[in-house]
């Protein structure tokens, strides 16, 4: 199997979610995830997590063909997800397309579009190929407050079908910030054993998220992530992690709040990224 797809295909991550590769060319590449109530939210919404995770795959596997075997190991230095509009319980397609290629960095541009076309989500990443080079120290966590109350929400968050099956734990949800928990097991590895970056960002997309609803509160609210910035600072994360989310603004219904994801055991900052958040109230 080419190497590409078989990375594609073949991580426990995009298999327990379904992404297939469609199509594949030297600068493109087109991949196709099927509904499943499990990716979705309630009212069978494709998770936002999900969309993000075919743009980070999508511009991944653009850059392992480009830079070839020899450049790995890859990681999405840099990404902007803008969330277009909710694709309801139907199939979604994404297609990846390399916009330049330098010597170590790829620059790929994602338009993930239901069958029917309509426009769900944008996203352009910037992948780093390491070519074999020594791991960097990563920067230290100072962690958070140390408090540890779900409030009334944080208990249901777990429980929904995406989030439940990437094992996820709100341990904290109060006051504008959030603290959740995702293990690193198999239905959240990449091929390589690690942590799957899209799983990195769905905890990272869900950490910003709660840190909104932890300055509103519950109530009879619509929701979504208009957009999301994000940087994986590690090509390979082999232990559990924790996320942290903080509130830095509020702008009527909208909401920036900052994340740090963090490893459980190193206390080392492996990602981080901004949410923007809406909440109508």
């Amino acid at each position: 199997m080419d190497p590409v797809r078989e990375w594609v295909e073949q991580s426990p991550y995009a298999a327990a979610l379904g992404v297939a590769v469609a199509r594949a060319s030297d600068d493109a590449i087109e991949l196709v995830l099927p509904y499943n109530d499990v990716n979705s939210n309630p009212g069978q919404a494709l998770h936002g997590g999900c969309a993000a995770s075919l743009i980070v795959m999508g511009g991944q596997a653009v850059a392992r063909t480009a830079l070839g075997t020899e450049g790995a190991p890859f990681h999405t230095a840099g990404l902007q997800v803008n969330y277009l509009a909710a694709a309801i319980g139907e199939e979604v397609v994404a297609r990846s397309r390399l916009l330049r290629r330098g010597r170590e960095m790829c620059f790929v541009e994602t338009h993930v579009e239901t069958r029917a076309g309509k426009p769900v989500a944008q996203g352009s990443s910037m992948v780093r190929g390491r070519f074999g080079a020594a791991a960097v120290k990563l920067p230290a966590s100072p962690g958070d407050h140390g408090r540890s109350d779900p409030g009334a929400m944080g208990p249901h968050v777990g429980k929904m079908p995406f989030t439940s099956a990437r094992g996820l734990e709100v341990q904290h949800m109060t006051g504008g910030t959030s603290r959740i928990v995702m293990p690193a097991g198999e239905n959240n590895a990449d091929l390589s054993g690690g942590i799957h970056e899209g799983a990195l960002l769905a905890l990272l997309d869900t950490a910003g998220a709660m840190a909104s609803w932890a300055e509103t509160g519950p109530g009879a609210y619509k929701a979504s992530t208009p957009a999301l910035q994000a940087q994986i600072l590690a090509p390979r994360v082999d232990e559990d992690v924790v996320a942290y989310g903080r509130l830095v603004q509020r702008d009527g219904d909208a909401f920036w709040a900052d994340v740090d994801v963090v490893g459980q055991s190193s206390a080392r900052v492996v990602g981080r990224g901004t949410v923007l958040y809406r909440i109508v109230t």
